[in-house]
């Protein structure tokens, strides 16, 4: 069982997947972080860019082994690689209601949010991937981030107060 934490600008009672917005690293979905002050950050910063609420952390509970028992479609990045941040930016890129890949839960590096124009070099074909893993890697420390994409997944969160 880990505990997770979700940054946002309001706390989260019960997680609504038609709220997600689409073009985020893992695809259209609810995003968790083990790390809770990696969290408040990202709950700093939508509070800052939304200019409402307050910055609050919302916390649940998972259980991998579960999702694993369950039959969920589990996909795991250890650390930055090429096929991560080709991953990335296929679902950056995927600006529709169909998911780009089959997966209901993903574990892997957080990018960095302030490379969009690096991306677009990779895509025009004026940047490598080696380099892009580079150009995406997350600037403030190792941050993993847990994307949950189907109602499925989202079942095995337990929401619990911090």
């Amino acid at each position: 069982m880990i505990r997770l934490y979700h940054g946002s600008n309001v706390s989260i009672e019960h997680i609504d997947l038609s709220r997600s917005k689409r073009g985020k690293d893992f695809g259209q979905g609810f995003y968790l972080n083990a790390n809770p002050d990696q969290a408040m950050e990202m709950a700093v910063r939508t509070t800052r860019f939304l200019s409402e609420g307050a910055a609050t952390l919302s916390c649940f509970e998972f259980d991998e082994d579960e999702a694993k028992r369950g039959g969920l479609n589990i996909k795991i990045f250890p650390d930055y690689s090429e096929e991560w941040a080709e991953f990335v930016v296929m679902n950056r890129k995927n600006n529709s209601d169909i998911p780009a890949h089959p997966y209901d839960i993903v574990i892997g590096p957080i990018a960095d949010d302030t490379v969009g124009v690096q991306i677009r070099r990779f895509i025009m074909g004026y940047l490598s991937a080696s380099a892009l893993v580079e150009e995406l890697r997350f600037k403030g420390g190792h941050a993993v981030q847990y994307f949950f994409g189907t109602p499925k997944a989202i079942q095995l969160l337990k929401r619990i107060e911090l």
